[in-house]
């Protein structure tokens, strides 16, 4: 746009949100429609166009080729966006599967294993049908034992037990149980979460520490958890060590499977995760879990 002396020119998408844009608005403007494959999917704005027998098709040819670009963007945003959806949806299925097993189906096998032991006391001492019952009893046992493994796979217990800062402050408790001591801060009392982001919130700050142990030898780790104002609809975990420090450049993807999943953690909620060192030496872990999306699925 330079050789066209342009003050102002911006790329928008169909929603009107300018996805990039250089130069101070001014009026009037000139909008170009990007069309690709008989699809309007944004807008070409621009201010100050002067007339000339080469301007009409070097902005025809300049909206031919943002467009395909402009449609990426938008097809990649719908694929973040829907994945989002299915994470929470994910999540939220498995703390009501969780909730229902442990108050249901759980209580209702522990009560029938009373019930086998009072029928063998009741029927008396005849060893084929005691053998019965206790294997029968076994049985319900073993049963009960599945639905705790499975009620302890769908979700951390202590997230519903404790909630969050609950739950980070019993796992600071444990994990500072030998010379590394573990603080856990939080700004008041959380609103309600979304069951997603409490279970990246807290794999995340699991995964820092446990980290920061094997790889960075600390003697203290901080575990810091913000939610944001209206304005702001996001949760933010910082998790900090005194540590050796990062084993990555910061900001930087990789440095082992440990730090990839955090990320990945963030990155499947539509959030972010950044890796630094820490002023005075040591790691900065810092996830921030947008909580807009989620706001209705909270229970």
């Amino acid at each position: 746009m330079e050789s066209l002396r342009l003050p102002y020119v911006a790329v928008l998408g169909i929603d009107g949100s300018v996805l990039a844009s250089r130069g101070v608005p001014v009026t009037p403007v000139d909008d170009v429609p990007l069309v690709h494959q008989r699809l309007v999917v944004g807008v070409l704005r621009l201010a100050g166009v002067r007339g000339g027998p080469v301007v009409g098709p070097v902005l025809g040819a300049l909206a031919h080729q943002l467009a395909p670009v402009v449609r990426a963007l938008d097809l990649s945003r719908e694929l973040q966006a829907s994945r989002e959806r299915l994470v929470l949806s994910r999540e939220e299925e498995r703390r009501r599967l969780r909730r229902e097993l442990h108050d249901g189906l759980g209580p209702a096998l522990a009560g029938l294993t009373l019930r086998v032991d009072t029928a063998r006391n009741t029927v008396g001492r005849d060893p084929a049908v005691d053998r019965a019952l206790r294997g029968l009893r076994d049985d319900v046992q073993e049963a009960v034992a599945d639905v705790r493994r499975i009620v302890e796979d769908l979700r951390p217990a202590a997230l519903d037990d404790l909630g969050l800062v609950g739950a980070i402050d019993a796992l600071a408790r444990r994990m500072g149980a030998g010379p590394l001591r573990v603080a856990v801060e939080a700004d008041g009392l959380l609103p309600p979460l979304p069951a997603a982001t409490e279970v990246a919130a807290y794999r995340i700050a699991q995964e820092a520490v446990t980290n920061a142990v094997r790889h960075a030898g600390p003697t203290a780790a901080e575990v810091r958890v913000r939610v944001g104002t209206d304005t702001d609809r996001s949760l933010t975990l910082v998790v900090e060590d005194d540590g050796c420090g990062p084993r990555t450049a910061p900001g930087r993807p990789g440095g082992g499977n440990g730090l990839a999943t955090m990320r990945e953690w963030a990155e499947e909620l539509g959030g972010a995760l950044v890796v630094g060192r820490r002023s005075g030496g040591g790691t900065v872990v810092r996830a921030t879990l947008p909580l807009a999306a989620a706001s209705g699925g909270t229970a």
